[in-house]
C-alpha cells in the first residue's frame, strides 16, 4: 500500500484503500539498513517535494525498490510519458488530496454520523478525484499508460447533495432542508427578541456611561453584567461573577421565558442538523467504494506527477532494465542529493562488459569514491522504486534482488564492536548471501586493521564475490588491491581523477586505470616538513614508487590527451556552427529565388490555362464549322483545319508542361544570328511557325499556318521540332497506336475496322497518352455499325476518373459514331 513503511503491504490502516505499492519489494532489516546507508529516504523526500498534497508526499516517501521487472518497466514508462508532456509545455498538474483516513474509517461504521468538517473533507476528496479523472482523460492520447490509473467514482448526485448541504468551512447550510431553514429562522427571531429585552433593561439601569453593563453569554444563557453594589440590581438568576467578584452576570427574571424559548428553538435546529448529517453520512456510506477508488486514483496520480516533475527538473532520462545478472551501463549519472546546490555536479559513466563483475575504485581521500558508490546504489534503488534517476540516455540496469552496502563507520560501544569488527560482521553477511542478483557496495574494504592482513582479507572477499557473480563496487587505498585485476578474471580497476597541480579532485570517473592516493603530496601541501616527507618517500617499497611513477606518467598523458580532445571538439563545434550559418544563409537565398521562380511559373501557368480554355471553345466552334462546311469543301481541307487547331492545343500543352517543370524563356531564348530560313520556332506566347526571312530592319518574318507575321527576334524563345510527316495527319488509322506518331500529340483516334478488344485497348492507350501530354480532349471515331466498338469505348471512358465528361459529337460531325472526351484539367 502507498504509505506502508519499508515495503510492508499494509492494507488495514485505511479501510478499503487500494493497494498500489510495488509488488515483490526488496524487504528485510538488512535491506532497510542498506537503503538508509545510501540515504534513499532523503532522496525520496526530495522527490516528494514535487507532490501537490500530503497524501502524494507520503506515497512517494513510502516507495521501496521492487524486483518485479514488468512493474518497474511500466512505472518508468508512465513517468517518462508524463515528463515528455511537461517538456512539451503541457501543464500537467495533480490535485492535493486531504487527509481523509479517519473520515473514511468512520463512514464505514453502520449508524455513525460524520461531522460537517469530516463531510467537507470527503467532498474535497470527490472534487480532487473528478479533476484527476478529467486530466487522465485529457492526456491519455499522448500518455496512454495513465489510463490504468482511472477508477469508477461516486454518482454525480452525491456531489450536488454535498454542495447543497455543506459549506467550505464544514458548516451545514440553511438550504440543506426546508425544516432546517425554518428552525434557524425561529432561532434568529427568538434571539433577537431576547437581546432587545436585555438591552432595554440595561438602558433602564441608572449608571454612568463607563459603568454601563453588557449583554453576554454564561452557561449557554444570555445574561447582563451588573455591579454587585448596584442598588437597582434586577432580580433573576446569577450565573457567574467576575474574577474580582465585583461584577455579577444575571439572567433577569423577565427574560427567563424568552431564554427558554430560544433554547427550545436551538434544540429544534440541532435536531434537524443532526438529521441532515445522518442522511449525508448514509449517502456517503452507500458510495464508500467510489470514495476509496477516488482516493487511490488521486494519490497515485499525485505520486506520478511528482515523479515526472522530478525527472523533468533534473533532466533525467529513463534507463532500460533487465533481469540480473544482465550487464550494467550507467551513462551520465549524478548523485541525486548533490543536485540543486551551487556546486557543479560532475556526471560519471560506468560500463561493465560481459564477464566483468567487480570494480576496484582507488584514488585520494575526498576524491569522490564514496559519492560514486552511493550514486550507483541510489541509481539502482530509485529505478527499482519506479523513479527515473538522474542518468543520461543509454543507461541499462539489472534488477537486483538484494542490496549489500558497507559505507561509513559502524562502530558501536553498546554492542562492543570496534570499527573493524563492525565491517567484518557486514562483510560476513554479504559473503553468506550475495549472489549474481546482488549489488554489493563496500567503502574502504580491508581498512581498520593491519594493511597486509586487511589487503589479504579484502582480496579473498572480492574474489569470492566475483566468483559468485555479484555486481561489486569497492573503494580502497591499499596498493595490493590495485593489482587484483591482473590476477582475477572479472575484476577491473577504476579511479576518481585528481588534479596533481592543484591537488584537488576533478570527480571524473575513469575505468580501467587505478588511482594514486597522493598521500605524501597532500601532506606536503598542508605544510609537513620536507625532511619528514623525504624520509617517508624513502620508506616506500621500490615497487610502490615505480607503480606510483607509472600512474603519474599515465595520468599526465591522459590529461594531455583529454585537453587535446577538448580543443578538437571545440574547433569542430565552431566549424559546424559556421557551416550551419553559411548553409542557413544559402538556404534563405534559395528560398527567395525559388519564390520568385514559383511566381513566374504560376503567372505563365495561368496564361496557359486560359489559352487551353480558349482552345477548347475554339474546338467546339471548329467542329460546328466543319460540320457546316462538309457539304462545300473536300475532306482534305476539313482535316487541315482540324490539324491547325490540334497543333495549337499541342503547343499550349507543351508550353504549360515546360512552365511547370521550371523552364523559363530566358533559358531557351535563341540568338538572332542563329535564325535561318526554314527553321521552325516558337514565340513567347506559344505560337509556332516557320522562319521565312530576316528583314533588313532586324525583325523576322514568320509563316504561321496560312498567315504571315513579322515579330521582334527577342520574342523567339526556342526551336519547335517539326512533327514527322505521318504525324501531321491528325487521325490514327486503324491498327496504329499513339506511339507510332513519333511522340507527337493526336487529338483524334480512329477505331473503325477494329474488334471490340482491339478498340478497348487502343482507347485506353490513347487516353493514357492524351493525359500524359495534357491534351484537353480526345475525339474517338468508332462508327455506328453494330454498336459493339461504341459500347466498349463508352465503358472505358465512363469508368476512367481522369475523364471530366464525354458525349457524342453533333449530328453533322459524326453523331453517335464519334465520342468526344474531355479530361480533367
Amino acid at each position: 500500500m502507498i504509505g506502508a513503511p519499508h515495503g510492508e503491504r499494509e492494507t488495514d490502516g485505511v479501510p478499503g484503500w487500494v493497494d498500489t505499492g510495488a509488488p515483490f519489494p526488496v524487504t528485510g532489516a538488512s535491506q532497510s539498513a542498506a537503503f538508509d546507508t545510501l540515504e534513499l529516504p532523503v532522496v525520496l523526500d526530495r522527490v516528494a517535494e514535487h507532490a501537490a498534497g500530503p497524501q502524494g508526499r507520503l506515497a512517494i516517501q513510502s516507495r521501496r525498490p521492487s524486483t518485479d521487472l514488468d512493474w518497474i518497466r511500466n512505472e518508468l514508462a508512465v513517468v517518462a510519458e508524463v515528463a515528455a508532456l511537461m517538456d512539451r509545455g503541457d501543464p500537467v498538474a495533480a490535485e492535493a488530496v486531504p487527509e481523509v483516513s479517519d473520515a473514511l474509517g468512520r463512514v464505514r461504521v453502520e449508524g455513525s454520523v460524520l461531522a460537517g468538517s469530516e463531510i467537507r473533507l470527503l467532498r474535497a476528496l470527490v472534487s480532487a478525484a473528478r479533476a484527476t479523472l478529467s486530466t487522465l482523460r485529457r492526456i491519455a492520447p499522448d500518455a496512454p499508460r495513465v489510463v490504468a490509473l482511472a477508477r469508477p467514482l461516486p454518482d454525480a448526485n452525491l456531489d450536488r447533495a454535498l454542495d447543497r448541504a455543506i459549506d467550505d468551512h464544514g458548516e451545514v447550510l440553511d438550504g440543506a432542508s426546508t425544516a432546517l431553514a425554518h428552525a434557524r429562522r425561529a432561532v434568529r427571531s427568538a434571539r433577537s427578541r431576547l437581546l432587545q429585552k436585555l438591552e432595554k433593561m440595561l438602558q433602564a439601569l441608572e449608571r454612568t456611561a463607563s459603568d454601563r453593563g453588557t449583554v453576554t453569554l454564561r452557561g449557554g444563557r444570555y445574561v447582563i453584567s451588573v455591579r454587585r453594589d448596584t442598588r437597582q440590581r434586577p432580580s433573576g438568576i446569577i450565573h457567574d461573577e467576575s474574577a474580582s467578584q465585583e461584577t455579577l452576570f444575571i439572567e433577569p427574571s423577565e427574560t427567563i421565558d424568552l431564554g427558554n424559548a430560544l433554547r427550545e428553538a436551538e434544540v429544534a435546529e440541532e435536531r434537524e442538523t443532526l438529521r441532515v448529517l445522518r442522511e449525508l453520512t448514509h449517502a456517503l456510506r452507500a458510495e464508500v467504494d467510489g470514495l476509496e477508488n477516488g482516493l487511490a486514483m488521486a494519490v497515485a496520480f499525485d505520486d506520478l506527477v511528482a515523479r515526472a516533475k522530478y525527472a523533468a527538473a533534473v533532466g533525467a532520462m529513463r534507463p532500460d532494465v533487465a533481469p540480473a545478472p544482465a550487464g550494467l551501463e550507467i551513462v551520465g549519472a549524478r548523485h541525486p542529493l548533490l543536485l540543486g546546490g551551487e556546486a557543479e555536479v560532475v556526471p560519471f559513466s560506468l560500463s561493465l562488459e560481459p564477464g566483468e563483475r567487480t570494480v576496484v575504485i582507488s584514488g585520494p581521500n575526498a576524491g569522490g569514491k564514496t559519492v560514486a558508490l552511493k550514486a550507483v546504489g541510489l541509481v539502482a534503488a530509485m529505478t527499482q522504486a519506479g523513479i527515473i534517476p538522474p542518468t543520461g540516455p543509454g543507461s541499462r540496469l539489472p534488477v537486483f534482488r538484494r542490496f549489500f552496502v558497507d559505507i561509513g563507520d559502524h562502530q558501536s560501544i553498546a554492542a562492543n564492536l570496534s570499527t573493524f569488527s563492525a565491517h567484518v560482521r557486514v562483510l560476513r553477511d554479504t559473503l553468506d548471501h550475495a549472489d549474481d542478483t546482488s549489488l554489493v557496495l563496500i567503502d574502504e574494504i580491508g581498512s581498520g586493521t593491519d594493511p597486509a592482513e586487511g589487503a589479504a582479507l579484502a582480496e579473498a572477499a572480492l574474489g569470492t564475490l566475483t566468483r559468485a557473480g555479484a555486481t561489486t563496487l569497492a573503494s580502497t587505498h591499499l596498493g595490493a588491491l590495485k593489482r587484483l585485476a591482473e590476477t582475477h578474471v572479472g575484476v577491473v580497476n577504476a579511479s576518481l581523477q585528481f588534479d596533481p597541480n592543484t591537488l584537488s579532485p576533478t570527480y571524473r570517473f575513469k575505468k580501467g586505470v587505478p588511482g594514486r592516493s597522493y598521500g605524501l603530496a597532500i601532506a606536503r601541501r598542508l605544510g609537513v616538513t620536507e625532511s619528514v616527507l623525504q624520509e617517508a618517500d624513502a620508506c616506500l617499497p621500490a615497487g610502490e614508487r615505480a607503480v606510483d611513477a607509472l600512474l603519474a606518467e599515465l595520468e599526465s598523458r591522459q590529461e594531455t590527451l583529454r585537453r587535446a580532445e577538448a580543443e578538437a571538439t571545440a574547433r569542430h563545434t565552431e566549424i559546424v556552427k559556421q557551416e550551419e550559418r553559411l548553409a542557413d544563409q544559402a538556404t534563405q537565398q534559395d528560398v527567395r529565388e525559388a519564390e520568385l521562380d514559383r511566381r513566374l511559373r504560376e503567372s505563365e501557368r495561368e496564361g496557359r490555362s486560359q489559352a487551353r480554355a480558349y482552345l477548347l471553345e475554339a474546338r467546339r466552334r471548329v467542329e460546328e464549322a466543319l460540320a457546316m462546311a462538309r457539304a462545300a469543301v473536300d475532306e482534305a481541307t476539313a482535316r487541315e483545319a482540324r490539324r491547325l487547331v490540334e497543333e495549337g492545343v499541342h503547343r499550349e500543352s507543351q508550353a504549360q508542361a515546360e512552365a511547370d517543370s521550371g523552364t523559363t524563356s530566358e533559358q531557351s531564348r535563341l540568338s538572332v544570328d542563329s535564325l535561318e530560313s526554314g527553321m521552325r520556332v516558337r514565340l513567347a506566347n506559344g505560337t509556332v511557325g516557320d522562319v521565312l526571312e530576316r528583314r533588313s530592319d532586324g525583325r523576322v518574318e514568320l509563316r504561321v499556318g496560312v498567315m504571315r507575321m513579322v515579330v521582334d527576334p527577342r520574342e523567339v524563345v526556342d526551336l519547335a521540332a517539326r512533327p514527322p510527316v505521318e504525324a501531321r495527319h491528325s487521325t490514327l488509322p486503324a491498327g496504329r497506336s499513339p506511339d507510332d506518331t513519333g511522340g507527337s500529340a493526336s487529338l483524334e483516334l480512329d477505331l473503325r475496322g477494329m474488334t471490340g478488344d482491339e478498340a478497348e485497348a487502343a482507347t485506353v492507350d490513347a487516353i493514357d497518352r492524351a493525359v500524359l501530354l495534357e491534351q484537353p480532349y480526345l475525339r474517338i471515331i468508332h462508327g455506328k455499325g453494330t454498336g459493339v466498338v461504341r459500347d466498349r469505348v463508352l465503358g472505358v471512358v465512363s469508368q476512367d476518373g481522369r475523364v471530366a465528361r464525354h458525349e457524342f459529337a453533333k449530328r453533322e460531325a459524326g453523331g453517335t459514331g464519334v465520342t468526344i472526351v474531355e479530361f480533367t484539367p
